[in-house]
C-alpha cells in the first residue's frame, strides 16, 4: 500500500511537553555524531509533532541546532571545501546541510548533523552522520567497478579521438560524391551516344539497302549494349571502392559500439547493485529498499543520488541508534549555484523528486505535522468582484487563493465563479496568478471573449503591473531582467535559470521607494513564465533581492509581498482600451 505523509500514527514515545535542558556530556551509551547542545535550552517547549519536511517553519530546537552547526562550519578546520564564501582555488560548491533534534532512550536531547552528498570529496566526517552506504570506502565494489568503467571510458575516448574514423568518413563522403559525378558524366555520354545512333537510323534508313541498314542496326545495338555494360562495370567499380571504406568504418564503429554497450551494461549493473545497498527504516523499524520505494510510489527506478540528501541520512542514523526524532531543518551554506536560487543560511524544504518517496516511508510511525497543501488556504476568504459585464468578470484575488483547482484543493477562483455563474460557457480563466500572489484576475463569460483577451496575452499587448516589496535595498532605479526559465525537474514547482532549455523570460522594473530596509518596486512582465517575477527578483543574476515573504526563493514571512495591481487591455466587444487598478494591500 502506498504510504502518504499525511497518514500518520500516534507517537509511540511518551515524552514530557517541557524539557529543562542543561548542557551535559553525552553518556557512554549515547551514539557517535549525537551532539549535546552548547546553548542553554531551558524550558523550551518541544514540538508535539515532527516536522513536515516539505513545508515548515523551523522550531526553536532546530533553529538552535542549526545555529550551532553554522558556528561549526564557520570555524572548523576538519576539512577544506570551497563554499564560495571566501577567495579559494577550485570549483565553488555550496551545500545543503540538515539538523535533526532527537532524544535518546536515556532522556538526553541533542542533535545530529548531515550534509547532502559528498563534502570535500569524501563521505566520512567527524561532525556529520555517515551516508546510508559509503561507496567511497577503499576497496568497495563501487570503486572497483568504477575503475573498470573508467577504463572503458578511456578506450572510448581514445577511439573517438583517433583521426582514422573521421578521415574514413570524409573519404567515404568524397568517394560517394566522386562516384555520383563519374556516373552522371557517363550517363550524359550515353545519352549523347544514344542521340547520335537515333540520328544515324533516321539518316540511313532511306539511303541504304535493307541488308546494309540491318547491318548498321546490329552495330548500333551492340554499341548500346556496350555502353550499358561499361556503365555496369563503372557502377561495380565504384561500389567496391565505397564498400571497402564502409567495411573499415563499420569495423571501427562496431568496436566503439561494443565498448559503449559494455559500459552501459556495467553501469546499469553497478546502479542496481548500489540500489540494493540502500535500505531505509521508518519509525516502526520497517525496512524498504530504495528501488521498492520508488516502484511503489512512482512506478520508476530511483534517480541518481536518491538517499544521499541530508534528511534521509539523519532519520536513518536516528532509527539505527535508538534516537527518537523531535524536529528537523535544512539550510543552504555557501554561494548559490548558477541556475538556482539558494541563499546562504536560508532554510529550505526537502527536495521532492528524490526525497519525497523516501521520506514518505521513513516518517511512517511518527506523529508528523499535517501537510499544509491538504488544507484549503482560501477557507473563509471572500472573492471581490471589481467589474462585470456580459463579456468579462474582473476579480481581486486574495493572497493564498488558488486561481484554478489544484491536485488536492478544488476551491479556487474558477470553481467559485462557476458556482456563482452556472450559465457561463467557455474556458473562463484567461490567465492565472500564483496562489500566494494577490491582485487582478480576468475571467471570460464566453469563448469569444476568452479568445479575444487571450490573444492579447499571447501577443504581449496587455500591460500588467505588479507591485512587490523586496528584501533589502535595491539601488538601480530601473532596468530589464532577461533570464530564461524552466522547471526544476528535481524539485517541482521551483524554477531554475537555464540558457540551454529554458523558455525566454523578460521583466522590466522600476523602483518606487525604500521602506524600512526594503524596496518597493513595480514589475512589468514582458513574458508570463511560472514564478517569473519571484525568480527574477531573487536570482543572483537578476535583482538578487527576493520578494519579501517568498517561501521558495527567499524567506517565509507572513504573506508573499507581490500584488497584481494594474492591468490594461482591449475590451472584447467595444474594442476600447480598459484599465483596472487595485491598491497594494501591503
Amino acid at each position: 500500500m502506498k504510504t502518504n505523509l499525511h497518514n500518520i500514527v500516534i507517537n509511540p514515545f511518551k515524552l514530557p511537553t517541557f524539557v529543562a535542558f542543561k548542557r551535559l556530556d553525552m553518556a557512554a551509551d549515547v551514539p557517535a555524531y549525537f551532539h549535546a547542545f552548547k546553548s542553554a535550552i531551558a524550558q523550551k517547549k518541544k514540538p508535539e509533532r515532527f516536522t513536515f519536511p516539505f513545508c515548515y517553519e523551523p522550531d526553536e530546537w532546530s533553529l538552535t541546532a542549526a545555529k550551532e552547526l553554522q558556528d561549526y562550519l564557520g570555524n572548523q578546520q576538519d576539512f577544506v571545501h570551497n563554499f564560495g564564501l571566501e577567495p579559494m582555488e577550485g570549483l565553488i560548491i555550496g551545500k545543503m546541510f540538515g539538523v535533526l533534534v532527537a532524544e535518546h532512550r536515556n532522556g538526553t536531547i541533542g542533535y545530529l548533523a548531515a550534509c547532502s552528498g559528498k563534502l570535500a570529496g569524501r563521505n566520512q566526517h567527524r561532525y556529520f552522520v555517515p551516508p546510508i552506504f559509503d561507496m567511497l570506502q577503499p576497496g568497495s565494489f563501487f570503486l572497483k567497478e568504477e575503475e573498470q568503467i573508467n577504463a572503458l571510458n578511456r578506450k572510448i575516448e581514445e577511439l573517438e579521438r583517433d583521426p582514422i574514423l573521421p578521415r574514413l568518413r570524409t573519404e567515404y563522403q568524397e568517394m560517394r560524391q566522386a562516384a555520383a559525378t563519374s556516373l552522371a558524366a557517363f550517363r550524359l555520354h550515353m545519352k549523347k551516344e544514344k542521340a547520335e545512333r537515333k540520328e544515324k537510323r533516321q539518316r540511313y534508313k532511306l539511303e541504304l539497302s535493307s541488308e546494309a541498314y540491318q547491318e548498321l542496326e546490329d552495330d548500333l545495338i551492340k554499341q548500346s549494349y556496350r555502353d550499358q555494360h561499361e556503365l555496369d562495370v563503372l557502377k561495380s567499380d565504384w561500389a567496391k571502392r565505397i564498400l571497402h571504406i564502409e567495411v573499415q568504418i563499420q569495423q571501427l564503429q562496431d568496436a566503439l559500439d561494443e565498448l559503449k554497450n559494455q559500459r552501459k551494461d556495467r553501469s546499469s549493473k553497478l546502479q542496481q547493485q548500489l540500489f540494493d545497498q540502500y535500505q531505509f527504516l521508518n519509525a516502526r523499524s520497517e525496512s524498504k529498499s530504495v528501488r521498492t520505494i520508488f516502484e511503489e510510489c512512482k512506478q520508476m527506478l530511483p534517480p541518481a543520488g536518491a538517499g544521499e540528501c541530508a534528511a534521509p541520512k539523519l532519520l536513518q542514523y536516528a532509527y539505527q541508534h535508538d534516537l527518537h526524532p523531535i524536529s528537523m531543518a535544512e539550510f543552504w551554506w555557501g554561494a548559490s549555484p548558477a541556475s538556482e536560487v539558494r541563499k546562504h543560511k536560508n532554510f529550505y524544504p526537502a527536495c521532492k523528486s528524490k526525497c519525497e518517496p523516501i521520506l514518505s516511508h521513513m516518517l511512517t510511525g511518527l506523529h508528523v505535522d499535517p501537510n499544509p497543501m491538504l488544507t484549503n488556504p482560501a477557507e473563509g476568504k471572500d472573492l471581490t468582484i471589481i467589474y462585470e459585464d456580459r463579456d468579462i468578470i474582473v476579480v481581486d484575488k486574495p493572497a493564498e487563493f488558488l486561481s484554478v483547482p489544484g491536485i488536492h484543493i478544488q476551491d479556487s477562483v474558477y470553481t467559485r465563479i462557476l458556482k456563482a455563474y452556472p450559465e457561463i460557457s467557455g474556458p473562463v480563466v484567461v490567465h492565472r496568478l500564483d496562489m500566494s500572489t494577490s491582485g487582478i484576475l480576468i475571467l471570460a463569460k464566453h469563448k469569444d471573449a476568452h479568445q479575444y483577451i487571450q490573444d492579447q496575452f499571447i501577443k504581449h499587448t496587455i500591460i500588467k503591473r505588479y507591485t512587490a516589496l523586496l528584501d533589502g535595498l535595491l539601488e538601480e532605479p530601473e532596468g530589464l531582467i532577461d533570464l530564461p526559465l524552466r522547471v526544476d525537474l528535481e524539485d517541482r514547482p521551483r524554477q531554475v535559470v537555464c540558457y540551454q532549455y529554458g523558455k525566454p523570460a523578460r521583466t522590466t522594473y522600476t523602483v518606487v521607494g525604500h521602506e524600512k530596509g526594503n524596496t518597493r518596486v513595480h514589475f512589468f512582465p514582458l513574458t508570463g513564465r511560472t514564478h517569473q517575477l519571484r525568480v527574477h527578483a531573487a536570482h543572483q543574476l537578476g535583482l538578487n533581492h527576493p520578494i519579501l515573504g517568498d517561501d521558495l526563493y527567499g524567506t517565509r514571512s507572513g504573506r508573499l509581498h507581490l500584488h497584481a495591481g494594474y492591468i490594461q487591455f482591449n475590451h472584447p466587444t467595444t474594442k476600447e482600451n480598459v484599465t483596472f487598478y487595485v491598491p497594494d494591500p501591503f
